[in-house]
C-alpha cells in the first residue's frame, strides 16, 4: 500500500495544499514625476483615491502571495488623467489605464503617461485576521 502512495505522489496526482493568496486593505504606490525627477510613496486604502498632479488613481483590489510561496503583490487599478474644458472646470477623466499591476514586474502592466509614472510596491495586509 505504502509504494501505491508513493507512486501516486511521485506521479503528481496528489499535489499539496496551496495557501490561498492575502487580500489587502492598502496598496503601497511609489509615483514619479518626470519632469521635476522626483519619487514619492503613498499608501492608499482600497477603494479610495490618489490625487497626484493631473492623475485619479483608484484602488480597487490587492493582493499578495502567503509567506510560503514565492513573492508576488499585486493590484488592480484605475488610473484617469483629469483635464479642464477650457474654462478652469474639471471635465471628466481620460481612463489611462485599468488592470492589475505586479509589483516584481512593473513594465509588464505600465502606466503609458508622458509626465507621470506610477506603480505598486506592496499590498498592506491586516496579519490579526
Amino acid at each position: 500500500m505504502r509504494t501505491l502512495a508513493t507512486a501516486i505522489l511521485i506521479a503528481g496526482l496528489i499535489t499539496p495544499a496551496a495557501a490561498n493568496n492575502l487580500t489587502g486593505e492598502a496598496v503601497i504606490l511609489r509615483t514619479l514625476d518626470k519632469v521635476t525627477a522626483t519619487t514619492r510613496d503613498y499608501t492608499v486604502k482600497v477603494g479610495e483615491t490618489l490625487k497626484y498632479g493631473s492623475l485619479d488613481v483608484d484602488v480597487k483590489h490587492c493582493e499578495k502571495k502567503p509567506p510560503e510561496e514565492i513573492p508576488e503583490t499585486f493590484a488592480f487599478l484605475q488610473i484617469f488623467d483629469k483635464r479642464t474644458d477650457g474654462e478652469g472646470e474639471e471635465a471628466e477623466g481620460e481612463k489611462l489605464f485599468s488592470g492589475w499591476m505586479l509589483a516584481s514586474k512593473p513594465a509588464i502592466s505600465a502606466l503609458d503617461h508622458p509626465v507621470y509614472d506610477v506603480w505598486v510596491l506592496d499590498c498592506v495586509v491586516d496579519r490579526r485576521r
